[in-house]
């Protein structure tokens, strides 16, 4: 399962002096946000449901950071809209009072999730993910990321080296496109590296091709090794 934060929702509802605070931290449908993300009704249903069971609820963080909680939610729901958390900062807390002075203020507004994907579906001609069953962990006070292009891109890196990987665990075999993104993805290599790496250890220099999936799993071992 992956793990990751969502893009921000600038919808915080309420803000009160005593440090109350209702807004959605998640949407639903429409346009997929700056990830490529579309969240689907009912993907909260199951990890909410198991909350309510333990009597617990997912936490409340300051920037995605549980080192620096802020105070709790103290309810979650789905509606027709999104998520629409309601929850207390904590004021006894300096980080709580200065994410309630920023709040308060208007510097920051975002709500944004801390989950595990459990289930999905992508769609590779648009590069868009539907995200139907999400493992909520975290809700977070947060700003907008100064580098959103650079989240972007990690996110859909380590999504598509998860879908590498089982292909290989299944025993499929990798075109040259996906053992490039693995050596970019898993090795760092540059882009000129890896096709030069896929086009000698796949096919070998003027050879016939050979089947990818074994000659990937060779040349992934002795890097490994190395």
């Amino acid at each position: 399962m992956l793990t990751k934060q969502a893009a921000p929702v600038l919808e915080v509802k309420e803000l009160g002096e005593s440090g109350s605070i209702v807004g959605y931290a998640s949407t639903f449908g429409g346009e997929p946000d700056s990830y490529g993300d579309i969240i689907q009704a009912g993907a909260y249903a199951e990890s909410l449901a198991t909350h309510a069971a333990k009597g617990s609820m997912p936490k409340l963080f300051w920037q995605h950071d549980s080192h620096e909680p802020i105070g709790r939610w103290t309810s979650a729901k789905e509606d027709d809209h999104g998520l629409l958390v309601e929850g207390r900062l904590n004021m006894d807390v300096q980080r709580g009072r200065e994410a309630h002075a920023l709040l308060k203020a208007g510097d920051i507004d975002g709500l944004s999730i801390g989950y595990r994907i459990v289930e999905y579906t992508h769609n590779r001609e648009d590069e868009t993910w539907l995200l139907t069953k999400l493992d909520l962990i975290e809700v977070s006070v947060v700003s907008v990321p100064a580098n959103v292009n650079a989240t972007v891109g990690a996110v859909k890196a380590a999504r598509r080296a998860e879908e590498i990987t089982e292909k290989l665990k299944a025993g499929d075999r990798l075109t040259e496109r996906e053992f490039e993104a693995l050596l970019k993805g898993t090795l760092g290599l540059s882009n000129s590296e890896a096709e030069r790496a896929a086009r000698i250890h796949l096919k070998g220099q003027g050879e016939p091709a050979e089947p990818a999936e074994p000659r990937a799993l060779e040349f992934l071992r002795a890097m490994t090794a190395a």
